[in-house]
């Protein structure tokens, strides 16, 4: 029986290995290649023409969704999303696969078994989403990893996110977490008029800012959960605009 040929599309690292671990119980299934962003899979995509790959939707550099737009060859899809309900509504009317971040081994089964049904690799059915999907969407979960779990995080429950080296912590009112990538990558996942950058180190949820300060040495921010973060002077009009 001829393989199947896989790429996985993921900026996050947990994610990639998370699907490699499901897929060693699938022998008719061969990872050819694993991309960490958009613009890297489309050429990957075009190259080698997978059978089927695992997408991602929020990548820097390009979404899943403008991947898509730019590719040649069409493979099976089975999108991976952390997405609201509106845009999982826009999956199920165009019988898209998807798997909803943090999903279990049981939930990737079913994706598999329905990916050999549904010809949900059509191109129509994926310019029918592309078209019902509003023009940016951002994450409502933030998928982190807790001692040997992995952890899903609402991004409501986020209060300030803080840059440690090449890494960041996640902030909530009862727990912290550890993320495996940047300051940077994680604020591209997140509503910017919800999540402000307010020092290079420091992003801020605006509905968990409790007070705002200033005196001659500039703005300082008081959270919800009482962290005093000073606003850096790149940062200032961010505050002087900002309306809660």
């Amino acid at each position: 029986m001829e393989k199947i040929k896989v790429v996985i599309i993921d900026d996050e690292i947990l994610a990639r290995n998370l699907l490699k671990e499901y897929l060693l119980d699938h022998e008719n299934f061969t990872l050819i290649a694993e991309c960490k962003n958009g613009i890297e899979a489309i050429g990957v995509i075009n190259a080698l023409q997978p059978d089927l790959i695992f997408l991602d939707i929020q990548m820097p550099g390009k979404t899943g969704f403008e991947v898509l737009q730019e590719i040649d060859f069409f493979p099976k899809i089975i999108f991976s999303t952390a997405y609201d309900s509106f845009a999982l509504q826009a999956f199920e009317v165009n019988a898209i696969d998807y798997l909803l971040k943090p999903y279990t081994k049981v939930r990737f089964e079913n994706a598999l078994q329905k990916i050999k049904i549904h010809d949900s690799y059509k191109p129509e059915n994926i310019i029918n989403l592309l078209d019902a999907m509003p023009i940016k969407t951002y994450s409502k979960t933030v998928l982190v990893q807790k001692g040997t779990k992995l952890c899903s995080i609402l991004t409501d429950d986020i209060i300030y996110i803080e840059a440690l080296d090449d890494y960041a912590m996640i902030y909530t009112k009862d727990d912290s977490f550890l993320a495996n990538k940047g300051l940077g990558a994680i604020h591209a996942k997140l509503n910017p008029e919800l999540f402000i950058r307010v020092h290079r180190s420091f992003v801020v949820s605006i509905h968990h800012i409790a007070e705002i300060n200033k005196d001659i040495a500039g703005y300082q921010i008081i959270t919800s959960n009482a962290k005093k973060i000073n606003v850096s002077r790149t940062y200032v009009d961010v505050i002087t605009n900002l309306k809660l």
